[in-house]
């Protein structure tokens, strides 16, 4: 069980009970709106299913933590990072924060509580992240925390027919902003 605090949120691991949360968060269109396309029941259930079993970094799956408000208890949204390559020492981090949630500096905050456990936990040379080019707000969060654009993949996602540019960042763990 993985229990993450910072000044205003908790950061557990994902519960049976969250399931009402995980499908409400991916059939937000809102949302999802620069992140995927629209999923099926079947294919949301599967997706917390297998995340809601025991996590080991080395398995490469995604490690998904349920964010709430720490004094509320409030569902914020879902944050976490998963090994993308073990030998290249490196971490992809995610998070997807409910549309009541956004722009409250609270995707920042869990991010940055993520990446310092992960440096402390695990021996990760560089954490990368992409994002939609029209999604500010998640480039935002990443540049808050250390990350830096490495690239722009062109055209690389359809969403709802549209194709989308992506945003590379990386943040190396050497220059990662460390907490005051």
């Amino acid at each position: 069980m993985i229990e993450l605090y910072t000044d205003r949120l908790k950061l557990r691991t994902l519960r049976d009970t969250d399931w009402q949360d995980f499908l409400a968060i991916h059939l937000s269109t809102e949302v999802n709106q620069y992140v995927r396309e629209p999923e099926t029941l079947d294919d949301i259930k599967a997706k917390f299913e297998q995340r809601s079993l025991p996590w080991f970094y080395e398995s490469g799956d995604w490690l998904t933590l349920v964010i709430e408000e720490l004094q509320t208890g409030k569902f914020v949204g879902f944050t976490g990072l998963h090994c993308d390559d073990l030998v290249s020492e490196r971490a992809e981090v995610g998070y997807l924060l409910a549309v009541d949630a956004q722009g409250k500096g609270y995707g920042t905050e869990s991010l940055r509580a993520v990446i310092d456990w992960a440096c402390i936990r695990y021996s990760i040379h560089k954490f990368v992240g992409q994002c939609a080019k029209a999604n500010v707000g998640s480039a935002r969060v990443m540049e808050k925390c250390g990350f830096k654009l490495e690239g722009l993949l062109k055209q690389h996602i359809k969403i709802n027919g549209v194709w989308h540019d992506d945003c590379v960042y990386g943040l190396l763990t050497s220059e990662r902003k460390l907490p005051d």
